[in-house]
């Protein structure tokens, strides 16, 4: 996969940058990861410029994040309760749950949409929890915008500085995320156990 994404990005310069990016929002598999860090090494022999690989590859973001965005306000609230009152059961989830979720999310969701930008994967699903709650549209484009902007500001000039050792910053990156995902992990573990404690309450 990385040859085939560098190889667009050579062939299409921005373009492809912005192609690319938008495909990360909608299909996390293909990292931002490696896209961003290349775009700031092509900056280093070839016609495009560190502006211009951050602003492309910031749009395409927001475009991908605006498509998983109108996905979740399709998957309303509203559609999560009729499939919780027909499969709750069995995953052991209430309508209760599922709102609570909701005014969690109404309450913290700003601030969820800006730090998740900065975390692989999550930061692109991070759209469709976004659009679930009927989040103010105008205000999960300005933290998306934020959050994605320093993201790619980071990873480009990451590139920039390590040019054809471009690739060194992969390793990097995927001890950074597993330590996040192992902070998420004891987090939703912890609150898991606060809620059955309280519940045996």
């Amino acid at each position: 996969m990385q040859s085939w994404i560098t190889d667009i990005m050579e062939q299409f310069g921005y373009l492809g940058i912005f192609l690319m990016m938008a495909l990360e929002n909608l299909f996390p598999p293909i990292p931002s990861e490696i896209i961003l860090p290349f775009g700031g090494f092509l900056t280093t022999y070839t016609h495009l410029s560190i502006l211009g690989v951050i602003v492309t590859a910031t749009t395409g973001s927001i475009l991908g994040a605006i498509i998983l965005y109108g996905i979740g306000l399709l998957v309303d609230v509203e559609r999560m309760e009729k499939i919780v009152d027909r499969f709750g059961h069995i995953i052991r989830v209430k309508k209760s749950d599922i709102r609570k979720a909701d005014a969690w999310f109404d309450k913290y969701g700003y601030w969820t949409v800006l730090f998740c930008r900065m975390i692989p994967l999550i930061r692109s699903l991070i759209s469709i929890p976004a659009g679930m709650s009927n989040m103010k549209f105008s205000l999960f484009l300005l933290f998306t915008i934020i959050g994605t902007f320093i993201w790619n500001i980071i990873l480009v000039l990451c590139g920039v500085v390590l040019g054809e050792s471009w690739e060194d910053i992969l390793s990097f990156m995927d001890i950074y995320s597993n330590l996040v995902y192992i902070l998420i992990g004891a987090g939703i573990i912890l609150l898991l156990g606060l809620y059955i404690r309280k519940k045996k309450r």
